[in-house]
């Protein structure tokens, strides 16, 4: 009788741990990792444009519509905004630039135009090239030094876009200047502002060390990168 009391209970301990063993194994194996929310990598495409009619002026360009598209390069970043390709480039000082942003989530789906989806969304981002100490164009009399201009024409839902406070900078073209060549250390910023904020920026404002200070908000991405501005040619 002893024995098989003795028996029955082992049995019983030996199920129950075979049962808690299982269902942990289970646990464990069958566990799923939460998505990740934000972004996953993000690119900008840097395009030389050039024609007669592509010319700085003041804190902006004329003739951009019917300038001629050249080289481009592609510069990737990861989601903690550090360049995986083309980190280091070397860009003519003389000439202009388009660069197009482009972000995904970590689904693999682009997202760049949720931020200008319409008139609403879009008043909640502006873009910013922080660094690089730069002598802007506005400051020089021989056209020189550096723009960069946000220049989107139309949200993503095909609202036209009207002026310069409501551009963002998903699209954007950007040139150095002979007074800023050499080494530059750059991030390029997108920031989500507090209302409002956005209609008080001006355009010669996207190099403010004090931008954070100046327009309320945080950053959704800050993509750093380097550049070397290089004497350039004639267009």
């Amino acid at each position: 009788m002893k024995i098989r009391k003795m028996s029955k209970a082992l049995l019983a301990m030996m199920i129950v741990g075979f049962t808690a063993t299982s269902l942990s194994s289970c646990s464990s194996d069958d566990a799923v990792e939460p998505q990740k929310e934000g972004i996953q990598r993000s690119q900008i495409t840097f395009t030389e444009v050039s024609g007669e009619t592509v010319e700085a002026h003041g804190d902006h360009f004329h003739g951009l519509d019917a300038g001629t598209e050249g080289e481009k390069i592609v510069v990737s970043f990861d989601d903690a905004g550090n360049a995986t390709e083309n980190g280091h480039l070397h860009l003519e000082a003389d000439a202009v630039y388009k660069m197009e942003l482009k972000v995904w989530d970590y689904n693999g789906k682009e997202i760049q135009n949720e931020f200008i989806a319409n008139k609403a969304a879009a008043d909640q981002y502006k873009a910013f090239i922080v660094g690089g100490n730069f002598i802007l164009n506005p400051n020089t009399t021989d056209e020189t030094g550096a723009i960069f201009q946000p220049r989107e024409v139309t949200y993503a839902d095909g609202t036209a876009i009207d002026g310069k406070y409501e551009m963002t900078g998903v699209l954007s073209y950007f040139t150095i200047g002979h007074q800023n060549e050499g080494a530059k250390e750059l991030v390029f910023v997108l920031r989500k502002l507090d209302a409002g904020v956005k209609a008080s920026i001006e355009r010669v404002d996207w190099n403010r060390e004090d931008y954070e200070e100046a327009f309320a908000g945080e950053n959704v991405l800050t993509l750093k990168f380097e550049v070397h501005a290089e004497e350039g040619h004639d267009h």
